[in-house]
């Protein structure tokens, strides 16, 4: 029987919730590229409620221990201290989140010598040493598509919110103001803007199609460049490469996976190209970004505004500077773990687990690598090599 380690974000502060604020779900048939949702022979939770915390286990510890495995839930993941450090030397399967990543190093790959599955609960794995997992025989999978959506819809709401210069307007409310010239000094509308995202996967063409009605000029760069029927529909302009569409753009939203060919792609030199006052959204990685360039542009003005729910190293330490840069919109990474998100990100990593303990194969949908060798959805949006370095820097964060 295997032992599986799951590291889950912590518990509400005032606890894990009784009640919700909504009854159900809306009801999504299947993904917008026709893929299914995940489809595991039984769930063992209630859709819309929190699964991706710690109390939640993501409704897996009924099917686990029926079957005679082991299941250790933690949030306590960074440090040699740490539980999941403890945990991890006779794990053989290890769940985590891209919200709250538990970093398979190589270090950390080499002392769990029963470690077969690395598996994502969401989208992204790069947490994981990939060139580490195919050197080690380790299989890596996440559940792709699951929460596409979510994402797109955050990155929506982040460009509106930079651009309408919402959250300041909103803080001179809760602070009893009504200082209409503070709030409009700031704000402009999208209309006639040109927006480009790096990446048009599932999430970059997803945000691409709802910003259409916007009446937004719309701009891409992909190296698998879209059908032109599709670039036809949507009035699309593509790029060659992100270097030669951002001059052209007043907002950017990253859409990319991190691997070593995108870590710090945007960086002080490649930010002397954009538009002096463009808006920058993040909703990928925050290691596609270099973290002080950022803040630079921020303070002198070449960028007007930056918003992400994507850090690195996550969670980020309290004096990230990140928290503190002016005319940010910055969240905890959230975009991807709605309530919603949730239902399907549960079920797809009980679909993966339900595949890997009866032998049968993992959708190529899920897979990111396997048999030694980057595989299925993993051989389309990645690359070789480790993007976990720095990692450790997540054990200074100390929440309050």
């Amino acid at each position: 029987m295997a032992k599986v380690l799951c590291v889950l974000y912590d518990d509400p502060v005032d606890g894990y919730p009784t009640t919700y604020a909504r009854d159900d779900l809306p009801t999504v048939e299947r993904y917008g590229d026709g893929q299914s949702l995940p489809t595991p022979t039984a769930i063992d939770f209630v859709p819309g409620t929190m699964l991706g915390s710690v109390s939640g286990e993501l409704g897996l510890r009924k099917y686990l221990e029926s079957n005679g495995h082991t299941l250790v839930v933690t949030s306590d993941k960074d440090g040699p201290d740490s539980v999941f450090e403890r945990e991890l030397a006779d794990a053989d399967v290890v769940i985590s989140q891209p919200f709250w990543p538990a970093y398979l190093t190589a270090d950390r790959i080499a002392k769990a010598p029963n470690l077969k599955l690395a598996l994502t609960a969401g989208i992204g794995s790069d947490h994981v040493d990939l060139q580490a997992a195919m050197d080690s025989g380790v299989t890596v999978a996440e559940v792709t598509y699951c929460n596409s959506i979510s994402v797109a819809e955050h990155v929506v709401m982040m460009i509106l919110g930079l651009v309408r210069n919402y959250l300041p307007s909103h803080e001179w409310v809760t602070k009893g103001g009504w200082n209409i010239a503070d709030c409009v000094a700031r704000s402009y509308d999208v209309e006639g803007m040109h927006v480009g995202t790096v990446a048009a996967g599932r999430i970059g063409l997803a945000v691409l199609r709802r910003l259409k009605p916007f009446g937004m000029h719309l701009h891409y760069t992909d190296r698998h460049r879209l059908p032109e029927s599709v670039e036809e529909e949507l009035g699309l302009i593509w790029h060659p490469s992100p270097e030669d569409m951002y001059p052209n753009c007043d907002v950017v939203t990253l859409n990319c996976p991190l691997h070593p060919e995108t870590e710090h792609m945007v960086n002080e030199e490649t930010l002397k190209l954009f538009k002096r006052g463009a808006y920058l959204v993040n909703t990928a990685r925050g290691k596609l970004c270099d973290r002080d360039a950022i803040v630079r542009a921020l303070e002198d003005g070449r960028l007007a505004g930056y918003a992400g729910d994507v850090w690195f190293p996550q969670p980020a330490p309290e004096d990230h500077p990140w928290r503190s840069m002016p005319n940010h919109g910055m969240t905890p990474h959230i975009s991807g773990t709605s309530l919603s998100a949730q239902t399907r990100y549960a079920a797809g990593t009980r679909e993966i687990l339900e595949c890997f303990f009866e032998g049968r194969p993992i959708r190529d949908e899920y897979l990111i690598v396997d048999s030694g060798a980057l595989a299925g959805v993993g051989a389309h949006s990645y690359s070789a090599g480790n993007a976990t370095d720095g990692s450790e820097e997540a054990a200074k964060f100390k929440q309050r």
